[in-house]
């Protein structure tokens, strides 16, 4: 009973401002607010960028994740602790890692713009760029913890019958881990999507071209708050449906 009051307190603290926004929210109105030509930009970037980016984390991240799982190599423990950084790095200092790597003047983003006119910052491009860096590892921790939970005597089978390497990883091992990457691949996506601090600072907050519907959100507070509300909802709802796509992996039936 001495634990009853904190967690009640605990509770209360998470659940009313969530509470809070259902109230305030315009629901007379959300329909032709949602119609609005600056909400629907915001949100067709967002869905566009987030798909994309999703797209980018499968692409490297399940080879990633296999590599750490599957092939012992020296110095695996940093690397593994470098794909995680993101995780806990504040979006804004991933940002502006960003444009010392790809920036006009960065590292990388410098020849690119030298030797292919490619410039990233302040693009469309950009904002994906940023939502890959921070989702990225979402995607890799799924993706790897299902390969070290699969069983291993399917790949021996495959290999023992003749099977390549690529055969075993595309008939044997994907099919085995694929739950475990449709669950990455959702977080990847929600994490994509709810973007802010590495997106405004990487891609800035241009509409039509990087303003993302968090930074819509943002935008909108000063201006109009009825519509960050229903932004804001639409983000809400988001969360919650990827927490009961996932709530016999993560959240648990009880």
């Amino acid at each position: 009973m001495i634990l009853l009051l904190p967690a009640l307190v605990g509770l209360g603290f998470l659940v009313l401002p969530l509470a809070g926004l259902l109230f305030r929210a315009p629901w007379s109105t959300l329909g032709t607010r949602l119609g609005e030509p600056q909400v629907l930009e915001a949100l067709r970037l967002s869905l566009v960028t987030a798909t994309v980016a999703t797209g980018l984390c499968l692409l490297f991240g399940v080879p990633l994740a296999w590599l750490l799982a599957r092939v012992p190599f020296p110095g695996a423990r940093l690397v593994r602790a470098l794909v995680t950084v993101p995780l806990v790095l504040p979006p804004v200092v991933g940002g502006v890692a960003l444009l010392l790597v790809l920036g006009r003047r960065g590292t990388v983003g410098q020849w690119l713009d030298s030797a292919f006119g490619i410039t990233l910052p302040f693009t469309t491009a950009g904002v994906v760029l940023a939502e890959t860096f921070v989702a990225m590892p979402f995607l890799v921790i799924s993706v790897e913890g299902a390969l070290r939970a699969a069983d291993l005597r399917y790949e021996e089978a495959a290999a023992t019958l003749g099977a390549t390497r690529w055969t075993t990883f595309r008939r044997v091992t994907l099919p085995l881990v694929a739950p475990g990457i449709a669950a990455g691949a959702i977080l990847c996506w929600a994490r994509a999507l709810g973007e802010f601090g590495a997106t405004i600072t990487f891609a800035g907050n241009f509409p039509g071209r990087t303003q993302t519907m968090p930074l819509a959100v943002y935008l909108a507070l000063e201006t109009d708050p009825q519509a960050a509300i229903v932004l804001s909802l639409v983000l809400l709802a988001v969360s919650v449906l990827v927490l009961v796509a996932l709530r016999d992996r993560w959240v648990g039936t009880g």
